[in-house]
């Protein structure tokens, strides 16, 4: 599914990646951990695409065949939108539309016909235990449950991955709790794929592996 090989990255002086790699089964669930500063987020927004590796003529990301590098600017953001799914600490949730409308947004964007959008957003909402609260705006939501509308946004489109960054850093520890275990089920259900970086040593346990990061690099 992922092979990341030899990923570098510099921001001037700083080098922050150190040559990493990294392979990602098809439905595995794994966590990513380690101290501030050991370049966890930095990786994962190169394996979503949002920021680049410094070039090496060694250096490689193949998402499910496709070679990230060989992509122009256009054909990566239409991969990013159609093939990637993206949950961050804090939700993101565009306060002037409903729950069921900021899932549909990914969809809308991808050019999916509006009933189809709308119906597989409320498949989703409706699994994540969210069917009486598709047209409550965000602040009418509890933190567990903005958070659980930005999961279902993430997997509207059915992308070949997900990338969550701190995703239960922003939760009580019981809505934490329960975000963890909705990967877990939303993976046997759809057979989604995620990476997840984490400090929350629960969920780094829970995952089907573990990567440990230590400046720059993988340690384990």
């Amino acid at each position: 599914m992922i092979q990341g090989s030899n990923i570098h990255k510099y921001y001037e002086d700083l080098h922050v990646l150190k040559g990493v790699n990294l392979k990602v089964n098809k439905g595995e669930i794994v966590s990513i951990v380690g101290a501030s500063g050991a370049g966890k987020t930095t990786l994962l927004q190169i394996l979503g695409t949002l920021d680049q590796p410094t070039p090496d003529k060694d250096s490689k990301i193949i998402i499910n065949n496709t070679t990230i590098g060989l992509l122009n600017e256009k054909q990566l953001a239409k991969f990013r939108n159609d093939h990637l799914g993206f949950i961050f600490q804090f939700h993101r949730l565009l306060p002037e539309f409903t729950a069921l409308e900021n899932v549909c947004i990914p969809a809308f964007i991808k050019g999916t016909p509006k009933s189809n959008a709308l119906k597989k957003a409320k498949e989703l909402l409706n699994f994540l235990g969210l069917s009486e609260r598709l047209h409550h705006k965000p602040n009418a939501l509890s933190g567990g449950e903005q958070q659980r509308v930005a999961v279902a946004r993430a997997l509207v489109n059915n992308p070949l991955v997900v990338l969550a960054d701190e995703p239960s850093g922003n939760l009580d520890s019981k809505s934490a709790a329960q975000l963890h275990q909705l990967f877990f089920d939303l993976r046997d259900a759809f057979g989604f794929t995620f990476i997840i970086v984490t400090h929350n040593e629960e969920l780094a346990a829970m995952a089907d592996r573990k990567i440990t990061m230590t400046d720059g690099q993988v340690s384990s």
